[in-house]
């Protein structure tokens, strides 16, 4: 098995193994533009999540009120409960998009294992 005939954006070689039959590594191999696209374009929809820093103004909100006697501790409680709920929702779909990302991964590096072993 060679290595990578591609030249990065550097200018440099590419040193990654060839695992393709045109003597490329999956990151340069033609045959994969359209897998390294959709990944990039998902990559940079997944932007960090805007919502955690509005939860922690709110729920410094809440406990200024309650300390301060403006907000009675029972309708505190069940607004902390709606903020622990939707806390969890965004947990979960963060794990969701990780798992998501980890499966194109791992498809990837099956990919270049499948290239490996016909080599």
């Amino acid at each position: 098995m060679g290595v990578c005939r591609a030249t990065k954006a550097s200018g440099d070689p590419c040193k990654a193994p060839a695992t393709g039959p045109h003597g490329y590594c999956w990151a340069h191999d033609p045959a994969n533009a359209e897998r390294r696209s959709r990944m990039a374009s998902k990559a940079a929809r997944s932007k960090p999540n805007r919502e955690i820093p509005a939860i922690k103004a709110l729920l410094e909100d809440l406990t200024e009120r309650v300390l301060s006697g403006d907000l009675e501790t029972s309708r505190a409680a069940v607004a902390n409960q709606l903020v622990n709920t939707r806390l969890r929702a965004i947990e979960q779909e963060r794990k969701m998009r990780e798992l998501e990302e980890l499966a194109e991964r791992l498809e990837a590096l099956e990919g270049v294992l499948k290239g490996r072993k016909k080599a």
